[in-house]
């Protein structure tokens, strides 16, 4: 390759004018400048981009975003060590996984005094008794989107998604997707028989030719823009589309459904561990959680946002947000569970994705 030797001439002699212990591409730092990088890895469309820029503003740093599709996906991430994150979103079952593994950080309670807000459902939740690893950012549950007009009827039962009419997609995560199965087979969605399992992973093989796609978190896109009439997905996802397209729909199945809470959680070796506090104790404002709530269209474990009414209306007094003490009897949270048992389902899962073939 030809040498650019007069480039590398004027690049040693701006050099010699830097600073001393300035290397030749450092700028020295500036007054008002950020400080500090906070590394967050979280879903996408999952936080109002506004309380990123007021956090920022606020501590005087830069927030370093990026997105996950999956829990499979983030936890294949940081199982071989953290590649410099600070706060991650794990879902329910995977916060309890990544405790077992000794993946999280023990939260400074005391550093996160807004968690006073939450409502007593979340304060002490099986998955992280005492809330010693985690604190609780969302909920919501995994239920059908839909197109009325195609169907030309409300959907309320899982059978649809095996209806050879419709064009369905499903989700990229195994534990959902499977466990909505074993629910519509009115098997437990945390069940560690073989037999079970397998049979869920049949039942969606056998029901292939209508599967469009295991959609990584894009079902509700899929969705909105036509290809599928029916699609696995997360409550807020779909609402959020609902905004846009007035023909679409959510339902939670009459068999039941997973209900989910997605934490916020300080993966082992983080570079920023305070910060990741502030951030943390940050987004438990009860205000900040109604923002974050409102743009999501998720439910929020903030009660007291809820009782001071700052969450809006309209999706507080929706059922597909804030479910009825009925159907919320009938929801259903996905568990970690021995790793023999997730071995079957990763098999199961494999198996899945070479026989129906979509993605």
């Amino acid at each position: 390759m030809r040498r650019r030797w007069w480039i590398w001439g004027l690049l040693m002699l701006w050099a010699a004018w830097l600073p001393i212990g300035c290397g030749p591409w450092e700028q020295p730092p500036q007054p008002g400048q950020p400080t500090q990088t906070l590394s967050v890895y979280n879903w996408a469309t999952y936080i109002a981009p506004q309380v990123l820029t007021d956090f920022e503003k606020k501590f005087n740093v830069r927030i370093k975003y990026d997105t996950f599709d999956s829990p499979d996906t983030l936890y294949a991430k940081l199982k071989p060590g953290n590649p410099g994150y600070d706060v991650i979103f794990p879902s329910d079952y995977l916060v309890n996984r990544m405790i077992q593994e000794d993946m999280l950080v023990p939260l400074q309670l005391d550093k996160i005094p807004n968690r006073v807000h939450l409502g007593q459902r979340f304060q002490n939740p099986p998955y992280d008794p005492g809330n010693r690893y985690s604190m609780p950012y969302l909920w919501g549950t995994q239920g059908i989107g839909y197109n009325r007009k195609q169907t030309g009827k409300a959907i309320d039962s899982w059978q649809a998604m095996f209806d050879a009419q419709y064009r369905v997609a499903w989700q990229e995560e195994s534990r959902a997707t499977l466990g909505a199965v074993l629910i519509a087979l009115g098997l437990n969605p945390n069940t560690t028989k073989t037999e079970e399992i397998n049979r869920a992973r049949d039942w969606l093989i056998q029901h292939r030719g209508n599967i469009v796609a295991f959609a990584p978190d894009t079902g509700e896109e899929l969705l909105n823009q036509g290809e599928v009439t029916l699609a696995f997905e997360n409550s807020g996802d779909v609402f959020q589309v609902m905004a846009q397209n007035p023909a679409i729909a959510y339902a939670i199945p009459k068999e039941g459904a997973i209900l989910w809470v997605d934490a916020m959680a300080i993966p082992k070796g983080a570079p920023h561990v305070d910060l990741a506090h502030e951030f943390i104790n940050y987004l438990l404002d009860p205000e900040v959680a109604a923002q974050i709530a409102n743009y999501t269209r998720y439910a929020t474990p903030n009660q007291t946002a809820i009782d001071r009414k700052l969450i809006q209306a309209e999706d507080l007094q929706n059922p597909g947000i804030y479910p009825s003490p009925a159907v919320f009897n009938r929801l259903q949270v996905l568990e970690n569970l021995p790793p023999e048992a997730l071995k079957r389902y990763e098999a199961a899962w494999n198996d899945i994705k070479l026989r129906v073939g979509r993605g």
